[in-house]
Order: structure tokens, then sequence, then C-alpha cells
């Protein structure tokens, strides 16, 4: 496997969550707890930055993947499971928002590799809807690991009304997607056996 900058970028992200992980758990006169929260947080938004990075780099030095497509998504879910587990165990969002969003991403990136397995990837390719749900999830993420005030604002107020409504469309964007999936569930067969009405063509 040769490795490139933007796979090396994705490698390096996965390799940032233990790091991530272990701000929180750090001995207490090492770090204070706004400390902490701080670090916390300046990791995910690197890590994020990097995430649009080593999709430019890919891109424009021509060095796209077959296992950079397969890294690049299984490492940003690792960083937002991660993500989720800390604030669960912080106290600072409830349990059933992380389950809804990791099973969701669980479930779907099944159910993504089944269809490409299929040869219909392309029905439960990412959509609009998809993207503005990874949009409010990234950003509600990093306000709750600040968890304190900044600029006035209220960042675990507004990072748990986010995540509300990250959670909310990632619900509709599963449905969305199970929707389009329907034809090729129910039929058990492939596209060239079976083509739903309206389907891909």
């Amino acid at each position: 496997m040769r490795i490139n900058v933007p796979t090396a970028l994705t490698w390096a992200r996965i390799l940032v969550i233990p790091l991530f992980v272990g701000v929180f758990y750090a001995p207490v006169h090492l770090l204070s707890s706004g400390q902490q929260n701080l670090a916390a947080t300046v990791l995910f938004v690197a890590a994020a930055v990097t995430d649009w990075f080593d999709g430019y780099l890919a891109r424009r030095l021509g060095q796209t993947s077959a296992f950079g497509a397969f890294l690049d998504p299984v490492a940003d879910k690792l960083m937002v499971a991660a993500s989720l587990i800390v604030l669960v165990h912080l106290g600072r969002i409830d349990g059933m928002l992380a389950f809804i969003i990791v099973g969701r991403e669980i479930a779907i990136s099944a159910l993504r590799e089944w269809m490409a397995i299929i040869g219909a990837a392309k029905s439960v390719a990412v959509s609009l809807l998809g993207k503005i749900k990874t949009t409010a999830q990234m950003v509600s993420i990093p306000m709750l690991l600040f968890h304190g005030l900044l600029l006035g604002i209220d960042t675990h107020l507004v990072g748990t009304l986010l995540l509300y409504v990250a959670a909310f469309l990632t619900l509709w964007s599963m449905v969305y997607y199970l929707r389009r999936a329907a034809p090729y569930l129910s039929a058990g067969t492939t596209p060239e056996r079976r083509r739903p009405e309206g389907g891909p063509h």
C-alpha cells in the first residue's frame, strides 16, 4: 500500500483520537478542566480542517485512491464516535443522542457497502440532507467540548441545540437513504436483474 500525502493526513486524524480522548484523563495537576476543554476542542477542529484538506489535496495532486476513499469516512466516523462517547461520559449530552447518531452511521455504512456490492452505490450517494446533517454535527461537537462562554455565546446551549438538530437530520437522512435502497432491499436482487421504476439508469 502506497502512502501519499492525503492518506498520511487521514492516518494522522485516526492516530490523534487516543490523544483527544486522553486529554480528559490527564492527571488533574497537568491540565485544568478549562484547559482540557480547550485542548480537546482544538484537536477536534484541527481534525475537521484536516478532513477537508486531505480531500482537497487528493483532488489537487491527482492522488485519489480506492483505499483513501475507504479510509477517509472511517476516520471521520471514529472521531465523531469518540467525541460523542466522551461527551456522554462527561454528562454533557444524552446517551440517546449519541446512540442515534452512531447507530445511524453504522447502519448506513453497512447499507452503502451492500449497495456497492450489487452495483447500485449511486442510489445511496451522499445527499444535500446528509451534508447539512454533517455540518450541524461538526459545529455542535466542538461547542460542547469547549463547554463555556465564547464571545458571550453559551457554547454548551448552542451546541446542544445543534446536536438535537443533527440527530433529527440523522434520522431523516436515514429514512431518505432507506427509501432509495428499498426497491433493492425488497427484491434482494442486483440492479441488472431488476431495475426499480424511476431508479437510476
